[in-house]
C-alpha cells in the first residue's frame, strides 16, 4: 500500500500502463466496453476461442442446453399432470351421459331367440328409439321393445340379491345390452280400436275386415297363424306377433290372460329402428308396405277405433329412418370430451383473473 492508503497498482513499476482502448474480459458478465462503445472478443459472450465466457452453450451442461431441456420437460410434466387431474372427470360425465342417453334415449338389445326370423336371427342386437314415441304414436307395423311385467310375466322372481350379479347387470346396462328375461320384442300388428282375427278364406290374418300382404317378412314357409283368434283391442293396448309364427309365443299364447294377449302401450320401452351387429346384417327396421293401406285407416274410423289410432295409421307410410347411433357408452365420451374441456377453459380464466387482481 502507498502512502496515500490507496494501494499499489495492479502492475509493477516498470510495466506498461494499459492502452484504455483494449478492452478486460469479466467472466460471467462479458468484456467492458472500451470509450469508443466498442467490445472486445467476448463481447458475444464468447472467448477468443468461440467458448462461451461461463461455459460452452453447446455442451450438454451448459445453462442453455440445460435450461431448454428443464423447460420442455416441465411442460412435459405439466401436460401429463393436467391430463391426469382431467381423465378422472372425463371419465365421470362420460358415464352420467351414457346412463341418461340409455334412460331416455337410444339403448342396445341382443336377441335371444329365433322368434323373429328372418327379420331378427339369434344374436342380433338392435338399438330402439326412446324418443320417436313422445313425437308420434305407435305405429301398425313398428317393432317395439316392451316389458312384459304384468301382462305377459306375472310370477317374475324376485331380482338377484348377489352383489356380484348385480355389479355385472349394471356394467352390461350401461353400455346398452340388456338380456331381461321379460323384455320382448315383436311386430305391432294391432292398435287400440283394431280389430285383429285369423283368419280369412285366403289364410290371412285381417286388421278391421283388411287381410295383411305379410310375406315381405314372415319367415319362409311358415302360415299367417295356424292358431284361431279374434278380438277387438282395448283401449290402451296393442296386439302383437313375432314374425316367425311357428315357433313365436306372442299376443295369441296369451288369450287368457288379462287383456286378452295384448300389451299396454305404457309398457313399450321404444322402436326398434337399426340392426347394429354384426356388421353383415346391418340395416334399417321399416314398416312394410302391407300396413300403408288406406282402407286400413277407413275400417278403423267406420268401427269406432280410437283417435290416436286412426291418427298413427294415417302416418303409416312414412318409415322412420333415423341414422346409426354408437352405443350409450361411446356417446357419453364423444359427449364428455367438449364438456370437459369447456370446464377445464373456464376454471382457467377463472384462475387466470384471480391472479391478475392479486
Amino acid at each position: 500500500m502507498n502512502g496515500d492508503g490507496l494501494g499499489s497498482p495492479p502492475w509493477g513499476p516498470a510495466d506498461p500502463v494499459p492502452d484504455l482502448d483494449d478492452t478486460q474480459a469479466i467472466p460471467g458478465l462479458g468484456s467492458i466496453p472500451g470509450p469508443n462503445g466498442a467490445r472486445g472478443p467476448g463481447s458475444d459472450g464468447t472467448g477468443p476461442d468461440g467458448a462461451g465466457a461461463d461455459g460452452d452453450a453447446e455442451s450438454p451442461g451448459g445453462p442453455a442446453a440445460g435450461g431448454g431441456r428443464n423447460g420442455r420437460s416441465g411442460k412435459s410434466r405439466r401436460r401429463r399432470r393436467s391430463f391426469w387431474r382431467e381423465l378422472p372427470v372425463l371419465v365421470i360425465v362420460a358415464l352420467v351421459l351414457a346412463l341418461l342417453i340409455k334412460s331416455f334415449a337410444i339403448q342396445a338389445f341382443f336377441i335371444p331367440s329365433a322368434s323373429m326370423e328372418n327379420t331378427l336371427e339369434i344374436g342380433d342386437r338392435v338399438l330402439i328409439n326412446k324418443i320417436v314415441y313422445h313425437l308420434r304414436p305407435i305405429h301398425r307395423g313398428d317393432i317395439v321393445v316392451f316389458d312384459g311385467t304384468g301382462s305377459w310375466d306375472f310370477d317374475t322372481p324376485p331380482a338377484s340379491s348377489n352383489i356380484f350379479s348385480k355389479a355385472v347387470d349394471e356394467a352390461e346396462g350401461l353400455v346398452g345390452i340388456s338380456k331381461d328375461p321379460n323384455i320382448y320384442i315383436k311386430r305391432v300388428i294391432g292398435l287400440p280400436g283394431d280389430h285383429v282375427a285369423c283368419c280369412n278364406a285366403a289364410g290371412q290374418v285381417t286388421v278391421n275386415g283388411v287381410p295383411l300382404s305379410e310375406s315381405s317378412y314372415l319367415y319362409p314357409g311358415n302360415a299367417p297363424s295356424t292358431q284361431k283368434f279374434s278380438i277387438t283391442v282395448p283401449a290402451g293396448r296393442l296386439w302383437v306377433m313375432g314374425d316367425h309364427r311357428l315357433v313365436s309365443y306372442d299376443s295369441r299364447g296369451h288369450l287368457g290372460d288379462p287383456g286378452g294377449g295384448t300389451i299396454p302401450e305404457s309398457g313399450v320401452l321404444g322402436r326398434a329402428f337399426v340392426i347394429i351387429w354384426p356388421p353383415s346384417r346391418w340395416g334399417f327396421l321399416n314398416i312394410p308396405a302391407t300396413f300403408e293401406q288406406p282402407q286400413l285407416n277407413a275400417s278403423n274410423a267406420a268401427a269406432g277405433g280410437s283417435t290416436a289410432a286412426l291418427d298413427a295409421a294415417l302416418d303409416n307410410g312414412t318409415p322412420v329412418r333415423s341414422a346409426a347411433s354408437p352405443l350409450p357408452l361411446a356417446l357419453g365420451f364423444v359427449g364428455a370430451v367438449p364438456i370437459t374441456w369447456l370446464q377445464r377453459k373456464a376454471r382457467r380464466r377463472l384462475k387466470s383473473r384471480r391472479e391478475r387482481r392479486s
